[in-house]
């Protein structure tokens, strides 16, 4: 008995000739008309056009040392072209960020060096990326112990997010840098944008409060205020879309927004409405940090298993972020900043509010 074939409607695949002088998104489009990962990448070149057309108040998940090696450039880009409402860093790529913003030495190099030789020298490595000890690290210390001496009125007249030292960070960086318009810390504050670490204690900022602490300057840091204030923003911002370089602490920093309103808070949440995700991890092992995205949908981390909506892409993502930067650099409208760390209180209020209610009603 002869059948239909089910693919009956799907496109044709037709081999292209390739031609000098595409564009970015021509050249995006034609890898979309292939197969594999590529496809994808048009999949998420287009769910990032949307998040941005369409108003979302777009996540940034930064895992990994992309940052350090020189791709907070991209990141300037997109927060100034106000593609970018919230950050969530490792502390370790803020820390690195303000390497270029202060003139300190990071250097490329090959990867395959004698590290018993370079730690002779004074030298450290991530990778591909060569960092001086004294010249780099320790001079990066000292500019983080002057920034909490010279900015603890405003540090320790509270209890801190992490969103605010990182916004007070990137003014004072903007006053002080020879370069801030190299640091994304410092273009994120100018812009509103607050960044977030998906940890408080696990990178050289926190190392050095450890110091200025013992230095008669202390600071009080308080997750609680990182888990309310993020789910603030989630709650409050509107539509949300997530973008998520690795996975790590930050992709899980972001995704627990929803779940912290609905599941702790008991507020009705549905968890974000987009999510694309860069990364090299599996689901097999356990390293693709805070599950695939159709999983995530059980936790109520995202609304629906929608695959317009929930784009995963294999790959490491200082080869394919840089295709979708610049494809929705070219292809989108530059859009006014949600200027979000101004709002935040009006948002803390809904927040809070809802919980009122919630508790009435339970």
């Amino acid at each position: 008995m002869h059948h239909t074939s089910l693919f009956h409607h799907a496109p044709d695949i037709v081999p292209q000739p390739l031609r000098p002088g595409l564009s970015v998104p021509e050249l995006v489009r034609y890898m979309g008309q292939t197969s594999f990962e590529a496809r994808h990448v048009l999949r998420g070149a287009e769910l990032f056009k949307r998040m941005i057309q369409e108003g979302d108040a777009i996540w940034l998940g930064i895992a990994g040392a992309g940052i350090a090696g020189g791709m907070g450039g991209m990141v300037i880009s997109l927060l100034q072209a106000g593609f970018l409402d919230v950050i969530c860093s490792t502390g370790a790529q803020v820390y690195h960020d303000l390497h270029f913003a202060f003139d300190l030495p990071v250097k490329s190099i090959s990867p395959h060096w004698d590290d018993d030789l370079l730690r002779q020298h004074g030298d450290t490595r991530i990778y591909d990326i060569g960092i001086r000890e004294k010249e780099t690290l320790e001079a990066q210390d000292d500019l983080i112990r002057t920034f909490v001496k010279d900015c603890y009125a405003a540090l320790s007249d509270h209890t801190l997010a992490s969103w605010e030292i990182n916004y007070l960070l990137g003014k004072w960086t903007a006053e002080h840098a020879p370069h801030p318009e190299r640091s994304f810390v410092a273009t994120a504050a100018k812009l509103g944008v607050p960044i977030f670490w998906d940890s408080l204690t696990n990178h050289s900022i926190a190392m050095n409060f450890a110091r200025t602490d013992r230095e008669g300057y202390p600071l009080l840091l308080s997750p609680q205020r990182d888990i309310l204030d993020s789910a603030a923003i989630a709650f409050g911002a509107g539509g949300t879309g997530f973008v998520e370089l690795g996975g790590g602490g930050p992709k899980n920093f972001i995704q627990q927004t929803g779940p912290t309103i609905s599941q702790i808070l008991g507020i009705e949440f549905e968890g974000a409405d987009r999510g694309l995700q860069i990364g090299t991890a599996v689901e097999r092992e356990g390293s693709l940090s805070s599950c695939t995205f159709n999983e995530a949908v059980t936790w109520g981390k995202y609304r629906h298993t929608d695959d317009e909506k929930l784009v995963q892409i294999w790959g490491e993502y200082s080869v394919i972020f840089p295709l979708l930067s610049a494809y929705v650099l070219e292809e989108c409208a530059v859009r006014q900043p949600k200027q979000l760390v101004s709002r935040l209180p009006e948002m803390r209020n809904s927040l809070d509010e809802a919980c009122r209610r919630w508790c009435e009603n339970s």
